[in-house]
């Protein structure tokens, strides 16, 4: 059992706003999923989120939860952000917490980055993969993007815009997130290893719209950022030097 004197196999990082008592089945799920050597991190923004006060609940029967509270500021972005600086693993995964991800694949999904890639996603727009429910405009964008990126661009994965992926730490960390808004840290994190020229494969998942509560995402408002990533993944080989520099003179280091 992981616990303060441990060092986790996996931190798998949780972005929760406004769930409250159903993050209590994803949770349940999540961690008969798990093994003992793994950490949670629910990330929330506020104490005063009802999400809050249930994972604390939760996290006293419970020690593999690290009740986190994020203070990079709000939204997603800065939620996960927040839970992978904190993440004490090699292989760090990003699983939303409506349920819509199947946790029985992060097993799978990290014994890929074990195995050397950079990005392991899992993919709806595979072979065996699936998408079921979900607004119509977002999942045709969603398709649109995630084909033309495997296709076109060659990166390694035909949905590079589902936030549920595995990475080595070690990766995120050197290349920096420099997403602040919404979701799309996905799709720059596989951007930033395709111009890097390193690993990322697939497993196909099925993806299943959340049954209870609202969804955070934000399409109109989120589009031109994950424009933005969609155009630098077609760019020419970086070093990690000239990356750096490249995010230097965008204005993301330092923020």
């Amino acid at each position: 059992m992981t616990d303060a004197g441990s060092w986790p196999r996996v931190s798998v990082v949780v972005p929760a706003y406004n769930e409250a008592e159903g993050v209590v089945p994803v949770l349940d799920r999540l961690f008969e999923a798990l093994d003992d050597g793994a950490e949670v991190l629910v990330v929330v923004d506020s104490p005063a989120d009802p999400t809050w006060p249930v994972i604390e609940k939760y996290a006293v029967t419970e020690p593999r939860l690290v009740p986190t509270l994020n203070t990079y500021g709000r939204g997603p972005a800065n939620a996960i952000r927040f839970g992978v600086e904190h993440a004490r693993a090699p292989v760090l995964v990003v699983t939303m917490a409506d349920g819509s991800d199947d946790p029985r694949q992060i097993g799978e999904l990290a014994r890929l980055v074990e195995r050397g890639v950079a990005v392991a996603a899992a993919s709806r727009y595979a072979p065996g993969g699936q998408q079921v429910g979900g607004p119509l405009v977002k999942r045709v964008l969603s398709r649109l993007a995630g084909r033309s990126l495997g296709f076109l661009a060659r990166v390694g994965t035909r949905d590079a815009t589902n936030s549920y992926k595995a990475y080595a730490t070690a990766f995120v960390r050197e290349v920096g997130i420099d997403s602040r808004h919404g979701f799309e840290i996905g799709l720059e994190l596989t951007a930033k290893a395709r111009r890097l020229r390193l690993p990322v494969a697939e497993l196909p998942t099925i993806w299943l719209d959340r049954t209870e509560g609202a969804s955070n995402f934000r399409v109109a408002a989120w589009i031109p950022r994950y424009l933005d990533w969609y155009r630098f993944a077609f760019g020419p080989r970086l070093t990690t030097a000239q990356l750096q520099e490249w995010r230097a003179q965008k204005g993301y280091v330092g923020r």
